[in-house]
């Protein structure tokens, strides 16, 4: 799996450490407030466990970027094999920056590592669900390179 840390220092008026790295379980608490702030309250009975889940899968990712020793956004990834194609699809299944970090490139530096780590593990592709009501988050991956592909159907089981 691909384990390595990614660090910058960045300077203002003074330089502040920042970096991605995979995520441990005692980012709980700061991962829980990102998904607070993206609306999934009530995480907390399983949250837990679910980052335990994707921490351990090989096929799966959880990175969160730090800055000053403070998580400022995570990432969740999910690697898929295709039969019929030679590349492989990564997946985005949560991404999310502190509404009080966002504009400082944080959003593109992690969505350039994923890319990086998809591109380690022969995926041709990222793809992302993106519910319509975020149009912020739709103007910042297309930014990125990302196209609209409107077909995505669900059965709730």
């Amino acid at each position: 799996m691909f384990f390595l840390i990614y660090s910058l220092f960045f300077s203002d008026l003074k330089a502040r450490r920042m970096s991605i790295r995979n995520a441990t379980p005692e980012d709980h608490d700061a991962i829980k407030y990102l998904l607070d702030q993206l609306d999934y309250p009530g995480t907390e009975g399983f949250l837990h466990y679910k980052m335990i889940q994707l921490i351990s899968h090989p096929s799966s990712a959880l990175l969160v970027y730090e800055s000053d020793g403070r998580v400022v956004a995570f990432l969740s990834l999910n690697f898929i094999t295709q039969l019929a194609l030679e590349g492989d699809i990564a997946r985005i299944s949560y991404f999310a920056v502190d509404q009080s970090a966002r504009g400082e490139g944080i959003g593109r530096q992690m969505e350039a590592y994923c890319e990086q780590m998809a591109r380690s593990r022969q995926c041709d592709r990222i793809e992302v669900h993106c519910h319509q009501r975020r149009t912020d988050a739709h103007r910042f991956y297309e930014r990125q390179g990302y196209i609209d592909s409107p077909k995505y159907l669900v059965k709730t089981l």
